[in-house]
């Protein structure tokens, strides 16, 4: 049976999920809608995250996948994307379906089940009811009085969380850092569940995640590894105390790294929010499980001449997630990025393309090994608790010592994280290498490489 609305009633889950559905239905929320000419469409819409959830329909028998995370199903997204296509007041291009949605069809099992039922069990009627509230001035004064006040009462909350931090930093050094280092587990659950309580999320997050990013180092560094992560988790907190005498965006950063979150909707509507229009090329994407049962999943790109990431967060109750791209796509959109004295975080404020893999090498700036480590240091001078920091090099080499790898020029010599050491094995064969990949501080995350071989990917 071909998609009508009385199709879309019988599949929507219920009456909320049609509703939610309806205010999906615009256009600009719509970055790519297509088809196929054969009864195949999908397209992306932006949700609330960085990336745009990727949604794909059959008309024949209304099968439908969608990479947001909802537990209903169909979602909201699908039925949007059936809603319009059935309206027919929304043009949809015409072109060959992408990797993702033939991937998608070469793994379906048949028919949708769903498409089977005819009877409605929602109603599209029912969503033309709109009730419009009148906007009371006394009780938008009562509510945004309530607002300060909760925001007062977590900063004291912030503020007596980070008193407790000070003490138990000053314990973990008096105690020995390098007994700290042999076993960091139950001091940083302990901490960082005290911090989680203090409302300071972000910086629980540093602290409970510190064990994991101290035992994938070789044990020989581990202690010294110690005291730089702990002198970052207090300058945070100590910057946080002094954030009144900072520069706006290192103040706008600090407040982040603490746990103050920035809405989307507040950063598109905001005017000073630094800006970038460009052709992005997708060249890693990773995920993470964080200690706080939430997902991190970045989309690393790269594009006139700068990197940017997005980043989303997930439940880990939804099962194994990914990013909604795959390396070597590119798409053409403009970028807004959250505040920073080193804005890379960002999310996609208007797309003008669509996203289409492309095989052509990815764009390396003409810049030596040790230029691109001299970037990281200027940015590290500009933000302290940096991080992750993105090098696109070229005239690298691959070199070995003992068990162990090294990406070098005439100037640095960068260790490369131990669980590539495997992948890097071919990499010793090659002349000079011209690539990207992650510098935490502490050794080189590789993901991307341009060599005489051909080009190695992680």
């Amino acid at each position: 049976m071909a998609l009508s609305l009385t199709k879309i009633e019988a599949l929507a889950p219920d009456q909320g999920s049609l509703a939610a559905a309806k205010k999906l239905l615009k256009p600009s929320g719509w970055p790519t809608v297509c088809e196929d000419g054969e009864g195949l469409v999908w397209g992306e819409c932006q949700g609330s995250g960085s990336n745009p959830y990727r949604v794909c329909v059959t008309e024949a028998d209304a099968g439908y996948k969608c990479t947001c995370p909802s537990r209903k199903f169909p979602c909201k997204h699908s039925l949007a994307l059936m809603w319009m296509r059935v309206e027919g007041k929304v043009t949809f291009s015409k072109g060959t379906a992408p990797g993702w949605v033939a991937d998608w069809l070469s793994r379906r099992r048949g028919p949708s089940a769903a498409g089977a039922s005819t009877e409605p069990k929602a109603s599209i009627a029912a969503t033309e009811v709109e009730v419009v509230e009148a906007v009371d001035p006394k009780a938008e004064a009562k509510a945004a009085a309530a607002r300060e006040r909760s925001r007062q009462t977590r900063e004291t909350a912030i503020l007596g969380g980070l008193d407790e931090l000070a003490l138990w930093l000053s314990d973990m050094v008096a105690a020995g850092v390098a007994s700290f280092a042999s076993n960091p587990g139950p001091a940083c659950r302990m901490m960082a569940q005290r911090l989680f309580d203090a409302k300071a999320s972000g910086l629980g997050v540093m602290v409970d995640s510190l064990p994991a990013r101290i035992l994938e180092l070789p044990e020989f560094s581990r202690a010294v590894a110690c005291v730089k992560e702990l002198g970052v988790i207090h300058l945070v907190a100590e910057a946080y105390r002094r954030q009144t005498e900072l520069p706006e965006r290192l103040k706008d950063d600090v407040r982040q790294m603490v746990g103050w979150n920035i809405t989307r909707e507040a950063l598109l509507a905001d005017e000073s929010a630094e800006r970038a229009e460009a052709t992005w090329r997708v060249w890693m994407t990773r995920a993470e499980l964080q200690p706080d049962k939430l997902r991190r999943i970045e989309t690393w790109l790269h594009g006139g001449g700068r990197t940017a990431v997005l980043i989303d967060y997930v439940p880990a109750s939804t099962g194994a997630a990914k990013s909604g791209y795959a390396v070597g796509e590119q798409f053409s959109s403009e970028l807004v990025f959250y505040p920073s004295p080193v804005p890379m975080r960002a999310l996609i404020s208007r797309a003008t393309s669509g996203c289409e893999l492309s095989d052509d090498p990815l764009s390396i700036p003409e810049v030596d090994l040790g230029a691109a480590f001299g970037q990281y240091e200027e940015a590290l001078a500009l933000k302290p608790w940096l991080g992750d920091f993105p090098l696109f090099f070229r005239n690298g080499r691959i070199k070995r010592s003992g068990g162990r790898f090294f990406l070098v020029d005439d100037e640095v010599c960068l260790p490369i994280g131990d669980a590539q050491a495997d992948a890097a094995w071919p990499l010793l064969q090659c002349g000079n290498i011209a690539g990207a990949g992650i510098w935490n501080g502490e050794f080189m995350s590789l993901s991307w490489l341009e060599t005489d071989l051909g080009r190695w990917m992680a």
